[in-house]
């Protein structure tokens, strides 16, 4: 019997941990999945994926810089890719079109609920970054009805820009937007969608932001404590934790999607750690 392909597709993508969760997925559930990484060329991101389906691919997942990319390919978006503005699953609909989702954040929101007990709900949150990473993962944030929700960006207009976009959806959460510097009270949850702390970059955040009982979330992950959730514990932050989790849920809602079974988790996390 011949293995269903799927394929994770950026530029890089040698660093990619997908085929090796799709793997552990596939394995779990006794399911026939081949998965892989193909790195596009920047220039032809749309040949790629339509090479790739053409030979019968099943499935794809889009990493960077092809979120956006992949948003406008799509005949066909969910809800949650349409507010995302990009998308992170491709596959064909029963019709045979092309159809997009973003499963980054309801990845994050299963992390923080399910995964570390984090209650969204009421919950005062300050989001760093204004990039599509934050904006992938706003509308699931928001369904939570937390308290409040802050975007701290460099530049404050795109920030602005966000939190406009997203206030039809907020309904009924305090939704606004600032400056890095300007946050000077502790939050419930914070949480860096910057890439920053890969470069060992810390966004010029005020150390007040963090109180005893703070939950501090770094959407990127490393092999060490990232800069940022290291910065957060020097100041007296709570609970840290960094994005192996999302990545991890994130992979299995598209795993759901393609297959009709949602993976455990919890072991797949504790493997990718091991590793």
């Amino acid at each position: 019997m011949n293995n269903d392909l799927y394929a994770v597709v950026g530029h890089p993508i040698s660093h990619s941990k997908s085929p090796r969760i799709h793997s552990l997925f596939a394995q779990q559930t006794g399911q026939a999945v081949e998965y892989t990484a193909i790195q596009a060329p920047l220039e032809d991101f749309a040949g790629t994926v339509r090479d790739f389906f053409q030979r019968g691919g099943k499935g794809l997942n889009v990493t960077v810089p092809f979120k956006e990319q992949a948003w406008q390919l799509a005949e066909v978006r969910t809800d949650r890719a349409e507010k995302a503005g990009a998308v992170n699953t491709l596959y064909r609909d029963n019709q045979g079109r092309l159809t997009a989702d973003n499963t980054d954040g309801c990845g994050l929101v299963r992390d923080l609920t399910s995964n570390h007990g984090i209650r969204l709900n009421g919950a005062r949150v300050l989001v760093l970054g204004a990039g599509g990473a934050v904006r992938g993962v706003l509308g699931p944030i928001l369904e939570q009805q937390p308290a409040s929700v802050t975007i701290a960006n460099r530049t404050v207009a795109k920030a602005q820009a966000l939190a406009e976009l997203f206030a039809p959806a907020a309904s009924g959460v305090d939704i606004n937007a600032v400056g890095f510097e300007q946050p000077d009270q502790p939050y419930d949850l914070i949480i860096n969608g910057t890439s920053a702390s890969l470069q060992g970059d810390l966004p010029p955040l005020s150390p007040t932001v963090i109180g005893s009982k703070t939950v501090i979330y770094d959407m990127m992950y490393s092999l060490q404590t990232t800069t940022f959730n290291q910065w957060a514990l020097d100041n007296g932050a709570g609970r840290v934790f960094d994005g192996v989790g999302m990545l991890v849920e994130q992979a299995a809602e598209s795993f759901r999607l393609w297959r009709g079974v949602r993976p455990e988790t919890a072991p797949v996390t504790e493997q990718l750690r091991n590793d």
